[in-house]
């Protein structure tokens, strides 16, 4: 995931005198650059991810400091430090709250450090971290690509996670994702990480395949659910505007399995996205887990379509819903009370509906292939 608020922290806390003084729920921030800021016409430029860095020069107030602390986080930023000793005395309370609020990493540094120096090494760390995930990336894909050719990646991933152990992978998109241009896309590809809390180095985040790919590596079930609807919640909180649908493959052992999350978690976020859902997790989806996963849909759709005809070209013919009713009736295994009740439409109109639907697919429907036949056919009906 690059380099860290909390990496940042662990190898240069010491150096140049870093203290987190708010914001401490942003600690798994990746940060993509270091940029000096004196005023507020730079943020323009900013990306997300970016880690400002000001004296103060032109934040000498609180009013101030508040004004760009939430400018940075309307721009996602991954955390501000402040150099405080000459045109900041004092970090405000104020200004502590609203980056707890926001979780906005906050961080104090003493004047006597000499910033130049801070900027350029915390410069080559990312550049080296980011160089690491590139090739990190790369190597998922393999595994996803070429699961069989297990030289090609495994000892590559060795050095940065359990290869033997649990891994599941989430897949995000949106509409038109695969259309933006590169900037726009790595713009939502920043956002969308600084979302992502809780998970540093034991996760990967990259784009492939027209999806957001979120690689976690022996992350606990619960971690995981919190990991995913965290980020979601505060993209749906921070982003509006942008509807992000999400499907979480299944859970496999082994790096050689990695394939198979990533075909799961692609049939939950199709999924997702055809039904307009937020979250899908393979999982959970029933008999939709078998029906997502046939790649064949010449064949999904003469399984819909062939069975339904006549009652499709009925309903066209006179605007009736006997497909609806039969999926209902079906449902509801044959309680023809129980569709009345459902569609607020009297007991006996029901039982003439399902008598001509009957007819019209010359069968009583009394045995479980015949059922079963037509379940299927509405199951895949409901998938497009």
């Amino acid at each position: 995931m690059g380099l860290t608020i909390q990496d940042m922290l662990i190898t240069s806390e010491n150096q140049y005198q870093m203290k987190m003084i708010a914001g401490a729920k942003g600690w798994s921030n990746s940060i993509s650059w270091v940029l000096m800021i004196e005023d507020t016409a730079i943020l323009n430029n900013f990306s997300g991810k970016e880690l400002a860095v000001t004296t103060g020069l032109g934040f000498d107030t609180t009013e101030k400091q508040i004004n760009l602390a939430k400018r940075l986080v309307e721009k996602h930023a991954a955390g501000l430090i402040i150099n405080t000793g000459e045109y900041v005395l004092e970090i405000p309370k104020e200004l502590k709250v609203f980056c707890d609020e926001n979780d906005l990493p906050l961080i104090e540094v003493p004047w006597e450090i000499y910033l130049a120096d801070m900027i350029k090494d915390l410069s080559v760390r990312i550049f080296l971290e980011e160089t690491a995930d590139d090739q990190i990336a790369n190597a998922l894909i393999k595994a996803i690509e070429y699961p069989d050719n297990q030289e090609d990646y495994r000892k590559e991933l060795l050095p940065y996670y359990d290869v033997d152990g649990e891994f599941q992978l989430v897949l995000f998109t949106s509409e038109g994702l695969d259309t933006m241009d590169t900037v726009e896309r790595r713009k939502l590809s920043y956002r969308l990480q600084i979302y992502t809390e809780n998970l540093t180095h034991n996760g990967n985040f990259f784009y492939y395949d027209s999806d957001f790919v979120l690689m976690m590596n022996d992350v606990s079930r619960k971690d995981f659910d919190e990991i995913v609807s965290g980020m979601l919640e505060r993209t749906h909180r921070r982003m509006p505007e942008i509807q992000i649908f999400c499907g979480a493959g299944s859970k496999v052992q082994d790096i050689s399995q990695l394939h198979i999350s990533y075909k799961r978690a692609k049939a939950a976020v199709t999924r997702a996205m055809k039904q307009k859902e937020r979250y899908v997790k393979f999982d959970e989806m029933g008999l939709y887990r078998l029906l997502y996963m046939v790649d064949d849909t010449k064949l999904l759709q003469e399984m819909s379509d062939t069975p339904l005809k006549p009652l499709i070209e009925y309903d066209n013919k006179h605007n009736s819903n006997y497909v609806e009713t039969l999926e209902l009736y079906l449902k509801h295994n044959g309680s023809i009370q129980a569709v009345a009740e459902e569609t607020f439409t009297h007991r006996n109109t029901i039982i003439y509906r399902i008598s001509n639907i009957k007819k019209l697919l010359n069968t009583e429907l009394d045995s479980a292939e015949d059922k079963m036949k037509y379940q299927m056919a509405l199951y895949i009906r409901n998938m497009s």
